[in-house]
């Protein structure tokens, strides 16, 4: 049996810890704060009882659970990502814990008037007599992906305990920078040396996803001219007008608050700029490859067009690809599916498998060698005042954990 309070109290002294990563960092990982939680999973690792534990200079983490069986099984891995997103602050968290939560509004901080309703977030509702681990309101939570990190260790730890259940080689991997998109680009998947990995890092309970968006970044800088504006007719390119035009140019029913399911969308999440120059950054996706290239093509032709307009370069486009849809490289490994799948189904949990709105250190593992779907971590909420788990969805991840190393032995007797 998992303790409530054990994990309880293991995601919250990760979760106090500050792991922020920054996208104008050129460092791995992005912040050096990010080192106290990775110093700290190490030596969690070694007291646990796992081996080969390793942190190499960007602050990713390997370790292993050896076999306990006597014939050749799949070496599975399990991975999570410890930073936090630089969407919502993480810094001073104080993680509240609402034990048999009545079904009502959360008053998360009073002074400030900021309620958790399941009014508004109607996911709530299904946790009536659950126990909520949710923050004052006033930062996010970090269980995107400390959740995952948490159920990781909890689950080797217990197999460690429980030597009567067969399980062969584990790894385990944890990453910094995953929620600025580069939480893989640094995992030495050679050195991992696993057949196959799950991430865990879903959110409700029982979702199972093996299909991302493709995914890139463009970046349009648009430039200007000033002039003293008493005598800047025919003079003056104001790049803010311009800006205003490109954005009104795509098509607006596709961003996300427009866009469900398979839905593609461009998505504008920073403007900068005065009158000389005006920054636009982007996010584009979607899961058609021919789709995804034609949004790219898109914003291209849209800087074209407006450039033949004033007869000049007044629009720059840098696009990136940041990763791809990892269905192209899972689809031929299904069986890795159906042992998730499977295992949930023999703790009574309703596999939901769906695709990933959002990108995931899955992704791009897929691409690199590794195929990697993903698993639910039990989160709600994520980057934002309102996120919350229950502890309740966290064990039974730790219990599929189990199970999927367990069956995985199953298979290959």
């Amino acid at each position: 049996m998992i303790s409530k309070q054990h994990i309880i109290n293991r995601l919250i002294s990760y979760v106090t810890i500050d792991t922020e990563s920054d996208p104008k960092s050129n460092t791995t990982p992005s912040t050096k704060k990010q080192w106290d939680l990775a110093h700290k999973l190490v030596e969690e690792l070694k007291e646990i009882g796992l081996e080969d534990v390793s942190i190499d200079k960007h602050a990713y983490i390997m370790a292993t659970l050896p076999s306990n069986i006597d014939h050749e099984v799949s070496t599975i891995g399990f991975v999570a990502h410890f930073d936090t997103s630089p969407d919502f602050t993480g810094a001073n968290i104080k993680p509240q814990v609402i034990e048999n939560y009545d079904g009502k509004d959360i008053v998360l901080n009073a002074s400030e008037n900021i309620i958790l309703s399941p009014d508004y977030f109607d996911d709530l509702k299904q946790y009536k007599g659950q126990t909520l681990i949710t923050t004052d309101g006033t930062t996010l939570l970090g269980a995107d992906d400390k959740a995952g990190v948490t159920e990781i260790v909890t689950a080797m730890e217990y197999l460690i305990q429980h030597p009567e259940i067969k399980h062969g080689k584990i790894r385990v991997g944890f990453t910094p920078d995953e929620e600025i998109g580069r939480g893989a680009h640094k995992f030495d998947v050679s050195k991992f040396g696993a057949d196959w990995a799950y991430t865990m890092d879903g959110s409700r309970i029982g979702e199972l996803e093996y299909e991302s968006f493709n995914a890139a970044k463009a970046v349009v800088t648009i430039k200007g001219k000033m002039v003293h504006p008493g005598y800047a007719k025919g003079k003056m390119i104001n790049s803010m007008y311009i800006a205003q035009d490109f954005i009104n140019s795509l098509p607006r029913k596709e961003t996300p608050e427009h866009t469900a399911g398979r839905e593609g969308f461009f998505h504008l999440y920073s403007i900068e700029g005065g009158v000389e120059e005006t920054v636009l950054q982007y996010i584009i996706r979607d899961f058609d490859k021919k789709q995804f290239e034609t949004r790219k093509e898109v914003i291209k032709e849209l800087a074209h067009k407006i450039n033949t307009q004033h007869n000049k370069e007044t629009v720059c486009i840098d696009i990136k690809d940041q990763y791809y849809n990892m269905r192209e490289k899972v689809e031929p490994v299904m069986h890795i599916v159906d042992i998730a799948a499977e295992a949930m189904k023999s703790l009574d949990i309703i596999p939901l498998i769906k695709p990933i709105r959002g990108g995931t250190d899955g992704s791009q593992l897929s691409f690199m060698g590794l195929p990697c779907p993903n698993i639910f971590a039990g989160g709600h909420n994520f980057h934002g005042r309102y996120e919350y788990v229950p502890a309740e969805s966290m064990i039974k991840a730790v219990e599929v954990i189990v199970k999927i190393a367990e069956l995985t032995a199953k298979k290959n007797m």
